[in-house]
């Protein structure tokens, strides 16, 4: 019985350690994301976390409410590839680890 405990926790603390190398390789990578016809540029981790956002003169002298609308956009679209690639990279490490995952 204890044995297969014991092959559990080893494989869940496996499992972490590749989690946390997953992490580490994600924050190195970087993801840039341009959206209002090239007015606005995103730069992201691989964990989602913003490291640069620039903004076009054309856009600071327009509407706010477009400016706000199209940040958003850019942002979602960020998002999206980098859960995109977030994801991936954690299914990879847990299906060598958990079959059938």
């Amino acid at each position: 019985m204890f044995g297969k405990f014991g092959d559990m926790m080893g494989k869940l603390k496996e499992m972490k350690e590749r989690a946390d190398e997953i992490k580490k390789a994600l924050d190195a990578r970087t993801f840039r994301v341009k959206g209002a016809g090239g007015e606005i540029e995103m730069e992201m981790t691989g964990n989602r976390r913003i490291l640069r956002l620039q903004i076009g003169e054309v856009l600071k002298q327009g509407d706010k409410t477009q400016l706000e609308n199209e940040l958003v956009d850019v942002m979602n679209k960020a998002l999206l590839q980098v859960e995109k690639i977030h994801d991936e990279e954690m299914k990879k490490a847990a299906s060598g680890l958990l079959p059938g995952l």
